[in-house]
């Protein structure tokens, strides 16, 4: 008799027949989803980063894809990682801005709001979050163990996630101390993620005793580094660089990173499992840019902009995907794609259906080498209702910005494959491609409950708490007695 998980099994072997993929029908692949946070396009070797080093991701870019044209979920953290968990553009999201002034870090996912996490749980899969959450606190319906985490470490507070040596980190909804604090900086949260991670996958690679493949896991793992603060244990390499000391912080910070997404690559192979995981890497925004790390390193390559910016730079992510096998070595894509296009990926890759609407499409044929199936998007886009609110679409070739919506629907426009830096407004030179960019920025924008169009809160943290059906001076009660 055929269970369910081999039920899907066998649709995800007939849906990747086309790309030449083969697979046992009682075995889904296993999906690391390693996302950095802040990290620029140009922050990384394969994307031409000449002074940071990072050889893992470089080797990993160069034995699977690196893509030139995936984006973020929007240009700063909180509305990025929702997009990226809900399947929704930041037209359609519900959160599209860091929180204004709710309690424990940001505005939590509703209760009932499908999830990246939800739909691999209903796929069979066990599934894990470790690091930097940021969509909800541990005392509401946004805490990851409500939006389909069976496991969670890390912060919950994306403020708190600032500093690298915090008090406490939270396993589930417990508080675990850390020897920290009162001028003690012994444990450094970056570190602590990697040997969760680690953890993590070996709970879950052992063999069930029936002959049969252990169940196969999901492991969002979202690194805090290169966010600042500039916090790291030692300064490895850049030690006698003639450089700024924050700088060579940076550097040693991302190299870190990379050197224990090696760790992590290497643990996989060493149990068997390389060949049949799913890993792929990203940033959550562009570059932070700060101390003038945008300048020192060009974090940002060639790309115009930064974090909270809807230039390139701002939006642009370094991905690559990394599956021995699967994913054709030492290949590239061009395919226009997006955080939103995660969970109909893994939809179509584990055959469960998604609940309810995305705006996403899957790029799963792209990921296995076979881009003439590929379904393309007629538009991406993208707001932001911090700091100055700006708007975004991505239609082809070209790039259509609004820079600040106080003043109107004044469109920037620039032709990336002659302009990739968008230094030359050409405008005025395509009247009709203004126009179908207007209509795309018109057609993509629903309202938001928290956010006027002059970038203003339409609730304080009280309502916006009531809205979610949590007080905040319930919060804080049950922090004082947590």
């Amino acid at each position: 008799m055929i269970n369910r998980n081999m039920l899907k099994g066998l649709l995800f072997c007939v849906t990747a027949t086309a790309a030449t993929l083969t697979c046992s029908a009682d075995s889904l692949p296993n999906v690391i989803y390693i996302l950095a946070d802040d990290l620029g396009y140009g922050e990384v070797g394969y994307n031409g980063q000449e002074k940071i080093q990072t050889p893992e991701l470089d080797a990993m870019a160069a034995q699977g894809m690196r893509f030139t044209n995936h984006y973020c979920g929007n240009s700063v953290c909180a509305p990025s990682r929702a997009s990226l968990m809900t399947g929704k553009h930041p037209g359609h999201a519900y959160i599209r801005a860091n929180s204004p002034g709710y309690p424990d870090g940001q505005t939590p996912l509703p209760e009932g709001t499908e999830t990246v996490g939800k739909l691999m749980q209903r796929a069979g899969y066990k599934t894990a979050i470790i690091g930097k959450w940021g969509l909800g606190s541990t005392w509401d319906s946004g805490h990851p163990n409500q939006q389909g985490f069976d496991h969670f470490f890390g912060y919950t507070d994306q403020r708190k996630a600032h500093n690298y040596y915090p008090e406490y980190l939270w396993r589930n909804s417990d508080k675990i101390m850390l020897d920290n604090g009162k001028g003690k900086k012994n444990d450094y949260s970056h570190d602590l993620m990697t040997v969760e991670a680690l953890q993590f996958i070996d709970d879950n690679s052992r063999s069930t005793g029936s002959g049969q493949a252990a169940q196969p896991f999901f492991l969002y793992l979202a690194y805090t580094i290169p966010h600042t603060s500039y916090q790291v244990p030692d300064l490895a390499q850049y030690e006698n660089e003639d450089w700024p000391m924050n700088m060579k912080k940076h550097a040693a910070m991302t190299s870190r990173m990379d050197r224990d997404i090696g760790v992590i690559k290497r643990h996989l192979e060493a149990l068997g499992l390389a060949e049949n995981t799913l890993i792929m890497f990203n940033s959550d925004n562009g570059a932070h840019g700060q101390q003038g790390s945008l300048q020192f390193f060009k974090t940002s390559g060639e790309l115009r902009g930064k974090k909270r910016l809807m230039y390139e730079g701002g939006v642009r992510s370094p991905m690559i995907a990394y599956w021995p096998g699967k994913v054709p070595a030492g290949s590239v894509s061009d395919h226009l794609s997006s955080f939103w296009d995660m969970l109909p990926t893994f939809s179509e890759l584990t055959g469960e259906p998604v609940q309810g609407e995305t705006d996403g499409i899957s790029m799963l044929p792209t990921l296995l080498g076979n881009e003439a199936q590929q379904k393309q998007h007629k538009y991406l886009y993208w707001e932001l209702y911090e700091g100055v609110p700006n708007q975004a679409v991505r239609m082809g070739k070209w790039k259509g910005v609004v820079s600040d919506r106080r003043k109107g629907m004044k469109i920037e426009l620039y032709d990336l494959s002659a302009d990739e830096g968008e230094q030359s407004d050409v405008a005025a030179a395509y009247p009709e491609v203004v126009s179908e960019i207007r209509k795309a920025l018109i057609e993509a924008h629903e309202p938001s409950p928290f956010w006027s169009k002059d970038n203003q809160p339409l609730f304080d943290a009280q309502a916006a708490c009531e809205v979610n059906g949590v007080q905040p001076m319930v919060l804080k009660q049950k922090k004082r007695k947590k």
